[in-house]
């Protein structure tokens, strides 16, 4: 049966704003490899590059189906968070959480490293983020969240509504919560500076869906269009295409998030950011909406999610989330007149029932991690690392640590109970958090 493939929709504002990309390479035939990883995100280009370092011998192949930063990692938001996020903060104990954090600190950490010694141009911003409430339920949702940092012992800053609006431009907010250990990055400039920067026994083949996975008593063979790569090992960085495989086919649950850019704003309009020129916001409330200002002057807006077993949506639903975010937008600054769209899009990404990612074997010799809950740059690059060294029988600390909180995801209900469920939470969701959106 053929497999459902990425597709790219040329919407992605931040992959657009790219100024270079690299020409696919070619490969033909039968090809014979140490390793392949299947996947070009951050995750992918994790591994690839500790792999390869622990192993400059070897022959690494990395196969991506678009262009770096056409998939999820070119799409999120550009948050690299330090913490742990949503409900890995509200759920677990404290040590889990303690462990999420040292291991959130290494990714960044990494990260920082690779953008410095490479000078990958990303607009890396160590500026933090601002967790952000509307009216008295998004304050109880604030509270809340200021009590599990204290449990943590995290320091933070309550900015109260003329300050937060001083900062950002908009009177919309009641009160933010400021953690200053975030990172601001433009995505798709950030994972395509990886790419181009791997190490040299590294081979990235761009546009090279992979068309079949097939193991062969000690030996996988992965088929693309025109070469198989056959090798004793194989990494999957796949995300929601991992159920293409056979593989966690009835734990995930595949759901597109949204998000527009505006044109660049004036430097009338920019006035109105008193404080800074560019900052981004998270909302207090799971359902609310994720607002950056670029380094560029355009405005970021994400909100929305949608269920979507075959991985992709439509172009009606698109043209109404555009119009929704175009609202939202005009409602936090009715005083820029003519504010227009440059883009609109959605990111594919995986949840879980019971908010639990997916890391290490899926099969002898076959590894996999994903389902990050919508929160993967730094959990993605932090695994993918982690996944070569297991990968290798390579045993550390942050190993150790990520095996014991990493949990399997739940089971879902058959269909057609699964997307009634779905759907119909979402719904909810919507409406419980219609004055975030």
């Amino acid at each position: 049966m053929p497999i459902t493939l990425p597709r790219d929709d040329g919407r992605c504002g931040w992959y657009k704003l790219l100024t270079q990309t690299r020409p696919s390479r070619q490969v033909h035939g039968r090809q014979r490899a140490d390793v392949v990883i299947v996947g070009g995100g951050f995750v992918g280009l994790a591994a690839a590059r500790a792999y390869a370092q622990l192993r400059p011998d070897h022959r690494v192949i990395l196969l991506e189906a678009l262009k770096v930063g056409q998939g999820a990692s070119g799409r999120n938001s550009g948050f690299l968070i330090d913490l742990p996020h949503k409900r890995d903060l509200e759920l677990g104990s404290l040590e889990r959480k303690k462990k999420i954090y040292r291991l959130n600190l290494e990714a960044i950490a990494d990260l920082r490293h690779h953008v410095q010694h490479h000078q990958i141009q990303c607009d890396w911003e160590e500026t933090g983020k601002y967790q952000v409430a509307v009216g008295e339920r998004g304050i109880g949702f604030l509270k809340n969240y200021a009590t599990l940092l204290d449990d943590f012992g995290y320091p933070y800053t309550i900015i109260d509504s003329q300050p937060l609006a001083d900062v950002l431009g908009s009177n919309y907010y009641s009160q933010a919560i400021h953690t200053d250990k975030c990172v601001l990055v433009q995505p798709a400039a950030l994972v395509n500076g990886l790419a181009d920067t791997l190490p040299a026994n590294v081979e990235l083949y761009e546009e090279h869906p992979v068309l079949e996975l097939a193991r062969h008593n000690s030996q996988f063979d992965i088929s693309t269009q025109d070469a198989v790569f056959t090798a004793p090992k194989v990494i999957l960085a796949t995300n929601i295409f991992t159920k293409e495989f056979g593989y966690l086919q009835a734990r995930m649950l595949p759901t597109m998030t949204y998000a527009s850019m505006t044109r660049p704003l004036s430097t009338d309009e920019m006035r109105v950011f008193r404080q800074v020129s560019s900052w981004g916001a998270t909302p207090a409330d799971h359902g609310g909406t994720t607002l950056r200002l670029s380094r560029d002057r355009r405005l970021v807006i994400r909100n929305s999610y949608q269920f979507v077993p075959n991985y992709h949506d439509d172009l009606g639903t698109r043209r109404a989330i555009r119009d929704s975010h175009l609202q939202g937008l005009r409602a936090r600054y009715p005083q820029f007149e003519n504010l227009t769209l440059d883009y609109t899009w959605g990111g594919a990404c995986a949840l879980s029932r019971n908010y639990q990612a997916f890391f290490g074997e899926l099969d002898k010799h076959l590894f996999f991690s994903g389902i990050h809950q919508s929160v993967g740059a730094t959990r993605g690059t932090i695994t993918g690392k982690l996944l070569a060294h297991m990968a290798l029988g390579e045993h550390s600390e942050s190993l150790s640590d990520m095996l014991e909180i990493s949990q399997k995801p739940a089971i879902n209900p058959p269909e057609p109970f699964l997307s009634v469920g779905v759907k119909a939470r979402m719904a909810l969701a919507r409406r419980e958090s219609a004055s975030e959106l």
